[in-house]
């Protein structure tokens, strides 16, 4: 909506200045011209298009989620869930130190994420409320069901292998783990880009691939850090290949969708991915270079699992930023209306 369409009091104001009346005063004041600022004493009829919402409220409700508690939790689970996996192909190729020690990390991450995912519910027990219910169509609900086996087993897994005991339990429970890994560190993506959140929602083939490939290089980054050079092999594929996809990813989501991608690059969000992208780089790089010496072995995966962590703040920025800011709801919808009257697709602003 934009002011001088109508003008309910002083009620309509834009989201983050002063109300509309103020403006109009500024506005005859301002410039200097007559005739309204205009040149040539032209009289303005309309005001300029501001967007707008009702009482300074946002168009669309912000989700209601916290940071840091949501970020570490996406970041925490995608890590565990690439860790099992890696358990998981490192316990059938004969590796045991990287197999263990990838064990522990998908253990203690998966752990640690539904404390963080508890303390954002504000009670523990909604979290057992949300498993009451399934609900084919919600990926909120499915990805309940996707944590609560997964963190059971790799968390079962990490404790017999720390305790020596059940090795057929533990490589059973294992496989369990690696089964709901992959889900586990993609289905975050869809349930952000099944918000209303405009720079979510655009992007919604894209954040998939962005949360799971952002998850294997934190795996596979930690993995390689803490493991033999010589059992770490598989470690290093997987944290370059997945820096190199959530890169390509990432890029497509700032680059791709027009006004909605703004707020990937401003601000607290632009400057958490200006530093994200950093990290993933030169830490692909490096692991590249150097991965096979212990020193670039660490130095690479400390900074694979930072790019990784701010990954996750800065995709959970820019979309709160979008949802506070009504033009990036305004404009798409204009754009999508025009194109339907019109008769063509709708097309993305830029």
């Amino acid at each position: 909506m934009t002011e001088g369409i109508t003008t309910p009091g002083a009620g309509w104001r834009r989201a983050d200045g002063p109300p509309a009346q103020k403006r109009q005063r500024r506005r005859r004041r301002g410039g200097g011209r007559s005739g309204g600022g205009r040149p040539g004493g032209e009289v303005a009829m309309v005001e300029e298009a501001e967007f707008t919402s009702y009482y300074g409220r946002p168009i669309i409700k912000p989700p209601v989620w916290k940071t840091p508690d949501v970020p570490l939790y996406l970041f925490l689970g995608g890590a565990a869930g690439s860790s099992s996996i890696m358990a998981a192909l490192a316990d059938l190729t004969d590796r045991p130190a990287l197999t263990r020690n990838s064990r522990y990390v998908s253990g203690g991450a998966a752990i640690a994420s539904v404390v963080f995912l508890i303390h954002d519910l504000g009670r523990p027990e909604r979290f057992l409320h949300m498993l009451r219910v399934i609900k084919p169509t919600s990926p909120l609900s499915i990805g309940s069901y996707i944590l609560a086996p997964f963190s059971a087993a790799a968390a079962a897994t990490a404790a017999v292998e720390l305790l020596g005991w059940f090795p057929r339990l533990k490589r059973f429970g294992g496989v369990v783990a690696a089964l709901f890994g992959g889900p586990l560190a993609t289905y975050t993506g869809v349930l952000f880009s099944n918000t209303a959140v405009p720079s979510w929602h655009a992007a919604h083939k894209e954040l998939p691939f962005v949360f799971g490939a952002s998850g294997m290089a934190a795996g596979g980054g930690i993995a390689m850090a803490i493991s033999p050079i010589e059992e770490a092999g598989p470690s290093r594929k997987m944290a370059v290949t997945g820096a190199v996809v959530e890169l390509a990813a990432m890029h497509r989501v700032e680059t791709g969708f027009g006004v909605v991608s703004e707020p990937y690059h401003e601000g607290r969000a632009g400057a958490l991915l200006r530093a994200a992208k950093s990290c993933t780089a030169a830490g692909a790089a490096l692991t590249v270079v150097a991965g096979r010496r212990r020193a670039g072995a660490v130095a690479a995966g400390v900074l694979l699992s930072a790019g990784s962590l701010l990954t996750r703040f800065g995709v959970f920025e820019a979309g709160m930023a979008s949802a506070r800011d009504p033009k990036y709801t305004v404009i798409p919808q204009r754009e999508r209306l025009a194109a339907r009257q019109n008769g063509h697709a709708p097309t993305v602003s830029r």
